[in-house]
């Protein structure tokens, strides 16, 4: 594939830049109306399935966990998250953008991303309310 028709692919479906690859099981956790259909959408069809929701007894590649300041306590969602996947899967923490309802501040995340033992490795812009934020676990 050319680079051209990378980035068509990459404004088309924003999800092309959170590096899902097919065939990877997605844990979506937080599910609400307010998240983006949009991106979910995109998830789904990069990974070739639906994405599996809370319920879902085995270990992920990947979570995708929506959080609002309103949801409690992000160092416990964080380590939660942590429980469900992989060794080596990544979480992409999606958080209100500023000025949004639920918005929390990177400094929270930062501070609760530590505290449960992950490391950022990437903040972007994932869709219009929502900004997403990279984090992987130490190797066990």
């Amino acid at each position: 594939m050319s680079a051209t028709a990378d980035h068509a692919e990459e404004r088309t479906n924003p999800a092309v830049r959170l590096g899902f690859e097919p065939g990877q099981v997605v844990q979506e956790i937080g599910y609400d109306e307010d998240v983006d259909q949009d991106l979910r959408e995109g998830i789904e069809s990069i990974i070739g399935q639906d994405l599996v929701d809370e319920d879902y007894d085995d270990v992920a590649d990947a979570v995708v966990l929506w959080f609002r300041d309103e949801d409690g306590d992000l160092t416990d969602a964080l380590v939660d998250s942590i429980g469900l996947l992989e060794d080596g899967g990544v979480i992409w923490l999606l958080t209100p953008k500023t000025g949004r309802d639920g918005y929390i501040e990177p400094s929270d995340i930062n501070d609760a991303a530590q505290t449960a033992g992950l490391s950022q490795t990437k903040s972007i812009s994932v869709a219009k309310d929502w900004a997403g934020a990279r984090l992987v676990a130490p190797k066990r």
